[in-house]
């Protein structure tokens, strides 16, 4: 070995140690353009039986509401994400979890002995001001694609929600070929063609819509094959950012 090579060696290995060190350290997660944390997994709490959600995690606590164990549409098993965990001085445990309906953003606390835990490592962003939408997997972006975004006078809700239920469409309903139902509301809309305006994922049957563009009543509008390629791989209880 010529002199100059050991100098070369000597030198590199200091950078060398610092590549791998901060591989080793390097945070599972990604940040998205608009600043959110996207985590690796996110753990989550089916219901097995219909069951109160309260504001506080004790007994006597303001009661929010029943959540039903199965799901309007399809009848699937209501999945929810979960925020926290407490035990209460009772011995009671306790998981904070997001609720779907209005409002927009709700959480509550309900018993974690009425539930089955479990985890998913998916996650979609929704960005109305670029009109995308990437799906992360492991806290990692693995697809991001063209969406049609509410107009300005039915924006798509902007928040933190996950899906509801996955729903088969007619080949020729309005929508088609899927439709993937979300915790989200319209803020505008309080009815919507006989539902409660609750936001989806679907596509453009009989509806249309160019990609990249603002003209939905609120909905994320997608091509056919990338919606057939999440109802494969998205299901309820999955986080759903949407931000502007």
């Amino acid at each position: 070995m010529t002199k100059r090579s050991h100098r070369l060696r000597v030198a590199l290995a200091p950078l060398v140690l610092l590549a791998v060190t901060w591989t080793a350290t390097a945070p599972a997660f990604a940040v998205t353009r608009t600043g959110k944390v996207v985590q690796p997994t996110q753990q989550l709490a089916a219901l097995r039986s219909d069951l109160q959600a309260f504001s506080k995690p004790t007994r006597g606590a303001a009661t929010l509401g029943l959540v039903r164990s199965r799901r309007p549409i399809t009848g699937g098993r209501t999945v929810l994400p979960v925020l926290d965990e407490r035990t209460s001085a009772d011995g009671t445990r306790w998981l904070l979890v997001r609720l779907p309906g209005r409002p927009n953003g709700r959480t509550g606390w309900i018993r974690r002995r009425t539930t089955v835990t479990s985890a998913t490592r998916w996650h979609l962003v929704v960005e109305t001001s670029t009109r995308r939408m990437t799906v992360y997997r492991d806290g990692r972006p693995v697809r991001t694609v063209k969406a049609v975004v509410g107009k300005r006078s039915t924006p798509t809700p902007i928040g933190e929600f996950f899906v509801e239920e996955d729903i088969q469409l007619r080949a020729t309903a309005a929508g088609a070929p899927f439709a993937i139902a979300l915790s989200a509301r319209s803020n505008v809309l309080q009815e919507f063609n006989g539902g409660p305006g609750q936001i989806a994922l679907h596509g453009r049957t009989r509806i249309g819509g160019v990609l990249g563009t603002a003209v939905s009543h609120g909905c994320v509008r997608l091509d056919d094959r990338t919606l057939r390629w999440l109802v494969l791989r998205v299901g309820p209880g999955v986080p759903v950012t949407i931000t502007n």
